[in-house]
C-alpha cells in the first residue's frame, strides 16, 4: 500500500537518517563545584557526573581543572599525600559500573620523575589510556601554579609513566603514556589543552586541529570577575571557528575555599558556534552540559577552509595514543532504544535579552544542553556572584547564618541585599527540586525537612542585623537601616552603644588624666582620629559578641559568621579604621567599586522591590563619627578623603590594570589619555599642577595606608584593581611614603611645562604678527595683480605709438607654507571646584572657580609636548576627569597653590591627616 508522508513525517524520517547514517556524537561537559582536599565530596560529584553522562547516553565525558582534589589545594600540592589520596579516588571512578563504556578524562596532579603536573587523565573500562599534562602555566592574577607545578615542555612527545605500585597491582597496568598525545578512536580523534593554554598567544588547540583532531577538551579553572564571561565565550567559539571542530571547555563553579568563585559557563562550540552552555551561576553541585554533533559537519568546514588545508598538510604528526572504541553513536553499540530516544542535533545558541531567569531546557535541573548563551550585566554579576559564593561558604563552615552591622549607607546596604538575593536564589532552587540544596537547608537552620517557600522567610532565618548607633549618628541613616531591614524581613536590633565608647574614654581618662576632644571642641587632629576609632573598633568588638551570642538567644544551635563592608576603593585608599567594621569573616563587597554597587542597588530597587535603596543611593557616602552640626552630617566620606570614589576607581584601574607609578599615572592624565567613565564636561578647566597634587595625594594616602591590606578581610574577588594583599596584589606594606623620587619627577615634568607655557605667548604672538605681514604683502600683489590684468585687457597701459607691449602680471611670492603649526590633541578636560588655601581644610568640599584659563593650555604626552586648543566656552576638547565638587573624576580639591613647590602640598596632608583613618604617620 502506498504510504503518504505529511510534512511532519518527512521530518522525523530525515531526523532518522540522520541518526542513522552520520557520525553522530553525543558528549558531556561537567561543571562541578567541588572543595580543596574533600576527596570524598570531589569523589561523589565526579561520579554524579558521569552517572549523568550514561543517563543522557554519551559516550564521551570531561571534567574542569584539577577536579579530583579541588583547584585551591595550593600548597597541599607539596605534599605527597595530596597525590596519593587522587590516585586512590580515580581508582575506586574506574571500578565503579557506572564508568563503563564511557570514555572519561578527570584533572589531577600526577608526579612523574619527582616533578609535579597538572595534568588530565584518560580512562577506559578500567584502563589508564594517556596523562596529557598541562604545557603552560598560569600566574597571573589569583594564579599562582608555577609555585607548585612544572610545565611539560616537551611538545608532540611522550614518555612511559610508572604507575604507583597499588594503582599498578589494582589495575594489573604497570606504565601509562604521558606528554602532548592525542587520543585517536576508530571514528576521530581527540586532543587537550588545560585552561590557560587556550588564553595564549600560541594556544595548543591550533596545532592539534592543524594534526588532525576534531574534538578539542579544555578543563579549566577560571574564576569570576566583573565583564569578564564574554571574553571566555569568545575565546571558545574562536577556538572552533579559526581551524573547525568541536570545542569542549569544562570549568568548576563555586567557592572551593578561597576568594575566587569560579564561575561556570562550560560550553561546548562547533565551527564558530556555541551549540551547549552550562549556567554561569547557580547553586547546584553537579550540572551537565550536552552536546550531540555529526563529525561529517567538521570534516565538511575544515576542507573549505583551502588555506587551513595548506597548513594541515606541512604539520608535524602528533603522537597518537590508538583506542579500538568508537565515540559515534550507532544502534549495534546502543540498541535500537537507545537510537529511537536519541537527543536531536545541538544547534547554535540564540540571544535572548534577560538571562537572570534562563534555567536549563533539559528535563533534569542538573543537566543542560541549550542555554541562553545572552551574558549577565555588571549588576546581575553583582547580584548573583557574592550570592552564591556566600552560599557555599556558609555551609561548607557549619556556620547558621550571618551579622551584619547595618548602618544605612550604600556599602552595608548593599552586602544585605547580596544576602537577600542569595535567599531567592535558595528558594528557587529549592522550588526547582534541588535536594543537594534543600539539605544544606535544613542543616545549616537546624530544621532537618525545612524546605523555604519565600526569600523573607528564608532571610529572617539566616540574617541579622544591627544599626549600632552613636550621638554622631543621624536620624536619617538610622531610619533608612531600619526600613530595609523590615523590606528584606531580615532579623534587626537598633542600638547606642556611647555608653560603651564612654567606658573605654574613662579607662584611658582614668590612665592618663586626660579626655580626648572632637576637632569640632577645639581638639587636635590626633584626638579627632581617636575618637573616631573607638566607635568604630567598639562596632566591631560588639559584631562578634552578637555574632556568637544570637542563636544561643534564639534556641539555635552554632554562630553566625560576621560580614563586612567595605568596598574596593575604600580598600585601595586606606579609607577605613584597622580592625573595626571592614574586619570580619568574609566581605562580599570587598572586591567592589563603588560605582558598581550604587548601580547594583538601583537594579536591585527594581528587581527585588525595594523602594527603600533610592533614598540610600541619593545620600551622601558618610562614616558618621564625627559630632553632627545642629542635627546634620558635618563629615561625608569624599571630603575626608580628598578624592571622589570616581577617581579612586581610575587611579586604581591605573595603578593594577596599566602598572602606574605616580610618575607615568600623572602623565596619563595630564595627557587626558586616563582611564575615564565621563563625558566632557564643558566650562571648567583642570590645571596639570592640580592633576599632580592628587595624584600624590593618593599615593601618598596609599602608602601610609598599605599596611591594613595585610589584615584585609577576605573578599569575594571580583573587580581587576583589587588591593588584596594575601592573594591578588602583591606589594610591600611599609613605605616611604613621601615618594621623594616619584613626586620630584613629577614636579620637573610640571617645571617643564611651566617653561614651555611661558615661551608659548610669545611664540603665538610671533607666528601672528608673521601672519599679518603674510597676509598684507599677499594682499597687495594680489591686487596689483588684477589692476596689471585690467590694464592690459582694456588697452589702459598701452604706449603713445598705439603699439601693444603687453607687461607681465606681477605674482607675489608664494606664502611660506612652512609655517610652525600646532598639534592638538586630545587633553584632560576637568571642571574646576579646586580646593582653598586655608591649612586646616579637610581636603574637600565646595571652593571657589579658578581664575579663566588661558586660551590654550600645554600638557605633555608620553614623547610629545601638546596643546589643546579651546572651544568657544573655554573648556578643553578631550576626555573629562570629574571632580568632588562636580561629580567625577581628578581634580576638584587641591588647587596649584597646593602643590609641593609651593609648599602647599604638605599643608593639605596635614590638614587631612586626621581624616586617614587609622594612623597619620610621619614624613621620612
Amino acid at each position: 500500500m502506498e504510504q503518504h508522508l505529511t510534512t511532519g513525517n518527512v521530518e522525523e524520517v530525515t531526523k532518522k537518517i540522520r541518526r542513522t547514517m552520520g557520525q553522530h556524537v553525543r558528549v558531556v561537559v561537567s561543571t562541578l563545584n567541588q572543595w580543596a582536599m574533600d576527596f570524598q565530596g570531589n569523589r561523589d560529584r565526579i561520579l554524579l557526573s558521569i552517572g549523568l553522562t550514561r543517563l543522557h547516553q554519551a559516550r564521551y565525558r570531561t571534567g574542569p581543572e584539577l577536579e579530583v582534589c579541588g583547584y585551591s589545594c595550593e600548597d597541599h600540592f607539596h605534599e605527597p599525600d595530596t597525590f596519593r589520596h587522587c590516585w586512590e579516588v580515580v581508582l575506586e571512578i574506574m571500578r565503579s559500573p557506572v564508568a563503563r563504556d564511557i570514555l572519561i578524562d578527570v584533572g589531577m596532579p600526577v608526579q612523574h620523575r619527582n616533578v609535579a603536573y597538572n595534568c588530565r587523565v584518560a580512562f577506559y573500562n578500567g584502563r589508564l589510556v594517556l596523562i596529557r599534562p598541562k604545557m603552560i602555566l598560569c600566574d597571573d592574577g589569583n594564579y599562582r601554579e608555577s609555585r607548585w607545578f612544572s610545565a611539560w615542555t616537551r611538545e608532540r612527545q611522550t614518555e612511559e609513566y610508572q604507575l604507583p605500585r597499588e594503582v599498578a597491582i589494582a589495575l594489573g597496568q604497570e606504565t601509562v603514556p604521558i606528554g602532548d598525545a592525542m587520543l585517536a578512536t576508530l571514528d576521530t580523534c581527540l586532543g587537550y589543552e588545560i585552561c590557560e593554554e587556550l588564553w595564549t598567544p600560541r594556544s595548543k588547540h591550533i596545532d592539534m586541529s592543524l594534526a588532525g583532531a576534531e574534538i578539542l577538551v579544555n578543563g579549566s579553572g577560571s574564576y569570576m570577575q566583573l565583564r569578564k564571561a564574554n571574553i571566555t565565550g569568545e575565546l571558545i567559539r574562536h577556538a572552533s571557528y579559526k581551524a573547525g571542530g568541536a570545542y569542549l571547555f569544562s570549568n568548576l563553579r563555586g567557592c572551593d575555599g578561597q576568594r575566587v568563585y569560579f564561575n561556570g559557563c562550560s560550553a561546548v562550540a562547533l565551527n564558530g558556534q556555541i551549540i551547549a552552555r552550562g549556567r554561569q551561576f547557580a547553586l547546584e553541585d553537579v550540572e551537565v552540559t550536552v552536546a550531540t554533533f555529526d563529525l561529517q559537519d567538521i570534516r565538511a568546514y575544515r576542507g573549505a577552509l583551502r588555506a587551513r588545508s595548506t597548513l594541515a598538510a606541512a604539520t608535524p604528526a602528533y603522537p597518537r595514543i590508538q583506542l579500538s572504541i568508537e565515540l559515534a553513536s550507532s544502534d549495534r553499540a546502543w540498541g535500537a532504544a537507545a537510537a529511537a530516544a536519541a537527543e536531536p542535533m545541538s544547534e547554535p545558541i540564540d540571544d535572548v535579552s534577560s538571562p537572570l531567569l534562563s534555567s536549563s531546557s533539559s528535563s533534569s535541573s542538573s543537566s543542560s544542553s541549550l542555554l541562553s548563551s545572552s551574558l549577565y550585566t555588571p549588576e546581575e554579576e553583582i547580584a548573583m556572584g557574592p550570592a552564591c559564593w556566600l552560599w557555599d561558604y556558609l555551609r561548607r563552615s557549619g556556620q547558621g547564618g550571618f551579622f551584619l552591622p547595618l548602618s544605612g549607607g550604600v556599602d552595608s546596604s548593599s552586602t544585605a541585599i547580596i544576602v537577600y538575593s542569595m535567599c531567592r536564589l535558595v528558594v528557587r532552587a529549592c522550588e526547582e527540586g534541588q535536594q543537594q540544596v534543600r539539605e544544606d537547608c535544613g542543616k545549616i537552620l537546624a530544621e532537618p525537612g525545612y524546605v523555604p517557600t519565600t526569600a523573607a522567610d528564608l532571610c529572617k532565618r539566616l540574617l541579622f542585623t544591627c544599626y549600632m548607633g552613636t550621638e554622631n549618628s543621624s536620624r536619617e541613616t538610622r531610619q533608612r537601616a531600619a526600613q530595609l531591614a523590615a523590606q528584606i524581613n531580615c532579623h534587626h536590633m537598633d542600638l547606642n552603644i556611647d555608653g560603651a565608647v564612654s567606658a573605654l574614654l574613662g579607662i584611658f581618662q582614668l590612665a592618663t588624666g586626660t579626655r580626648p576632644r572632637f576637632r569640632a571642641a577645639g581638639g587636635c587632629a590626633r584626638q579627632n582620629l581617636a575618637l573616631q576609632n573607638i566607635q568604630a573598633r567598639t562596632r566591631m568588638v560588639l559584631a562578634y559578641l552578637f555574632a556568637q551570642l544570637m542563636l544561643w538567644v534564639n534556641g539555635r544551635p552554632g554562630g553566625l559568621l560576621v560580614l563586612g563592608s567595605a568596598n574596593v576603593d575604600e580598600a585601595l585608599r586606606g579609607y577605613m579604621t584597622k580592625y573595626d567594621c571592614s574586619s570580619a569573616d568574609v566581605n562580599p563587597i570587598g572586591g567592589i567599586s563603588k560605582q558598581d554597587l550604587r548601580q547594583f542597588l538601583a537594579y536591585a530597587q527594581r528587581e527585588f522591590g525595594l523602594p527603600i535603596v533610592a533614598e540610600i543611593v541619593a545620600a551622601p557616602p558618610t562614616a558618621e563619627l564625627e559630632p553632627l552640626v545642629d542635627g546634620a552630617l558635618a563629615q561625608t566620606d569624599e571630603q575626608d578623603m580628598g578624592l571622589t570614589y570616581a577617581e579612586l576607581s581610575q587611579f586604581g584601574r591605573l595603578r593594577k590594570q596599566e602598572l602606574c607609578g605616580p610618575f607615568s599615572m600623572f602623565r596619563k592624565l595630564a595627557s587626558g589619555a586616563g582611564i575615564t567613565t565621563k563625558p566632557p564636561t564643558t566650562g571648567h578647566h583642570r590645571d596639570p599642577r592640580e592633576i599632580a597634587d592628587k595624584v600624590k595625594h593618593f599615593f601618598r594616602c596609599y602608602a601610609i595606608n598599605r599596611h591594613k591590606m595585610t589584615v584585609l578581610t577576605p573578599s569575594y574577588h571580583a573587580e581587576s584593581y583589587s588591593p588584596d594583599d594575601n592573594r591578588f596584589d602583591h606589594r610591600p606594606f611599609l613605605y616611604r611614603v613621601n615618594w621623594a623620587w616619584q613626586f620630584a619627577a613629577i614636579d620637573a615634568e610640571l617645571q617643564h611645562l611651566a617653561a614651555h607655557d611661558q615661551q608659548q605667548p610669545d611664540a603665538d604672538q610671533h607666528q601672528q604678527q608673521r601672519r599679518t605681514v603674510q597676509s598684507e604683502a599677499a594682499t597687495r600683489a594680489h591686487l596689483f595683480g588684477i589692476a596689471t590684468a585690467m590694464l592690459q585687457e582694456g588697452g589702459m597701459d598701452r604706449g603713445g605709438g598705439g603699439g601693444n607691449s603687453k607687461a607681465p602680471i606681477n605674482h607675489c611670492k608664494p606664502i611660506d607654507q612652512s609655517i610652525e603649526r600646532t598639534t592638538t590633541t586630545n587633553a584632560c578636560n576637568c571642571d574646576a571646584g579646586g580646593g582653598g588655601d586655608d591649612d586646616e581644610s579637610d581636603g574637600g568640599g565646595a571652593h571657589p572657580a579658578s581664575p579663566t584659563p588661558p586660551p590654550a593650555q600645554l600638557h605633555r604626552g608620553s614623547s610629545h609636548i601638546f596643546r589643546s586648543e579651546r572651544d568657544g566656552d573655554g573648556s578643553i576638547n578631550g576626555p573629562s576627569i570629574g571632580t568632588v565638587g562636580g561629580g567625577g573624576g581628578v581634580g576638584g580639591t587641591l588647587t596649584k597653590s597646593q602643590s609641593t613647590g609651593a609648599g602647599g602640598y604638605g599643608r593639605v596632608h596635614c590638614s587631612v591627616m586626621g581624616k586617614i583613618k587609622d594612623r597619620p604617620g610621619v614624613p621620612v
